[in-house]
C-alpha cells in the first residue's frame, strides 16, 4: 500500500473541498448549511423550526466539530424573551456584548472555539478601532480563528481591515450580504471590495426568501393553504418583478436540464464571481444565461462604479493593452 494513497472519490461534490478565501486557507465544503431556524420558536414567523428535543439531540452528537468549520454571530439580542431586567448590553457591536454573546454561543455549541464568528449588523454607537481591538483578543485567546462581516456597507469594511492590518490585528476574511438574480445590490460595491480585499462571499436570501417558483407551485400553495415565508416580506405571494424573474428562472432551467429554477438561482451567484459559498451544483450557466437572467429586472450600477467602463474607454485612446485576466469563479466540472 502506498504512503501517499489517494482518498475515494467523495459519493457527492460536497466532498470535493475549496479553500475559503484568498486571506483565509481553511478548506471548506461548498456547502453552507444555514441553522438560524434551530430551535423551537421560529414557526411563529413562518421560517420552519426545529424543536428542542431535535435540536439538543443535533448538539450532543459531538465529537466532529474538528470536522466542521462553524461560524456563529454576535450583536443581536441573544436574551429576548428571558428574564434578565437589563438586557442593553447583550446587544450591539461594543466589547461586552461581544463577550457575553461569544461566551453563550460557544456553551450552546458545546465547543472551545469556533472557526468564523461574523459581527451580524452595525449599531453605529461602537466605533471601528473597539470592534477591531475586541474581536482580535478573542483570535489571541483561540476562541475565534476567523472574522466575518455581515450586512455592513463596503467603506466600514475597507476602514475596519485597514485598521486592522495597520495595527497588527486580524482583518475579516468573509462577508455575508443580500443577494440574488432579483436583488443586485450586492453587485455595486460589496463585490469589488471583497476581490480588493481578498474575501469570501456568502450570500443570504439567494431564493428570495422562497418567492422564486413557477405559477403552477404557486398554485399548489394556495389550494393547499401552504403559503410559505412571510417575515420581512410583504406576505407569501410573489410580485410582478418576482414573477417575471420566476419566469425566466423557469427559461433557463430547462435549457440548462436543472430539476427546478432555484438551481438556476443558486448557480447564478456562484458563477458571478470567485469564492462564493450558498451550495454546490451540477448545472453551469453561459454568459448569454447570465445576461439574459439580468435584463429581466433593470439594474444600474450607477456612479462611480460605472465609471471604470469610462476609464477603460479614455485608456484605450493611449495605447494597445494587454491585461491579466482576473480571477474567475470555479465552474462545476464532470469529475
Amino acid at each position: 500500500m502506498s504512503l501517499y494513497q489517494l482518498p475515494p472519490k467523495p459519493p457527492t461534490k460536497l466532498g470535493i473541498y475549496r479553500t475559503l478565501a484568498p486571506t483565509a486557507g481553511v478548506h471548506v465544503s461548498p456547502l453552507a448549511l444555514r441553522a438560524m431556524s434551530i430551535g423551537d420558536k421560529w414557526h411563529q414567523y413562518r421560517m420552519g423550526a426545529m424543536d428542542k428535543q431535535s435540536s439538543v439531540k443535533m448538539a450532543e452528537k459531538r465529537g466532529i466539530c474538528d470536522q466542521l468549520v462553524i461560524a456563529t454571530k454576535y450583536t443581536n439580542s441573544f436574551k429576548r424573551g428571558s428574564n434578565e431586567a437589563q438586557k442593553v448590553n447583550f446587544t450591539g457591536n461594543n466589547i461586552k456584548s461581544m463577550r457575553l454573546s461569544v461566551e453563550a454561543s460557544l456553551r450552546k455549541l458545546r465547543t472551545a472555539y469556533t472557526d468564523n464568528l461574523y459581527l451580524h449588523w452595525r449599531d453605529f454607537d461602537t466605533s471601528v478601532e473597539e470592534v477591531m481591538n475586541g474581536l482580535h483578543i478573542l483570535v489571541q485567546q483561540g476562541k475565534v480563528l476567523y472574522l466575518g462581516i455581515s450586512g455592513i456597507p463596503a467603506w466600514t469594511v475597507t476602514k475596519a481591515n485597514q485598521y486592522a492590518r495597520d495595527h497588527g490585528k486580524t482583518p475579516s476574511v468573509i462577508y455575508q450580504g443580500m443577494w440574488n438574480t432579483l436583488e443586485r445590490s450586492f453587485e455595486r460595491d460589496i463585490i469589488p471590495m471583497a476581490r480588493a480585499e481578498g474575501m469570501t462571499l456568502a450570500p443570504w436570501n439567494v431564493l428570495a426568501s422562497g418567492k422564486f417558483r413557477t405559477d403552477e407551485e404557486e398554485e399548489r400553495r394556495r389550494e393547499a393553504e401552504e403559503k410559505g415565508r412571510e417575515m420581512l416580506t410583504r406576505g407569501w405571494e410573489r410580485t410582478e418583478n418576482e414573477k417575471k424573474m420566476s419566469h425566466g428562472l423557469e427559461k433557463v432551467a430547462k435549457e440548462v436540464g436543472a430539476s427546478h429554477i432555484t438551481a438556476v438561482a443558486i448557480a447564478y451567484v456562484m458563477q458571478k464571481t470567485p469564492y462564493v459559498f450558498p451550495f454546490a451544483l451540477d448545472i453551469s450557466l453561459s454568459q448569454e444565461q447570465i445576461q439574459y437572467l439580468e435584463s429581466i429586472i433593470p439594474f444600474d450600477l450607477g456612479l462611480p462604479t460605472s465609471v471604470g467602463d469610462v476609464a477603460h474607454l479614455l485608456l484605450s485612446h493611449t495605447a494597445h493593452f494587454e491585461k491579466v485576466p482576473r480571477v474567475e469563479p470555479i465552474r462545476p466540472s464532470k469529475k
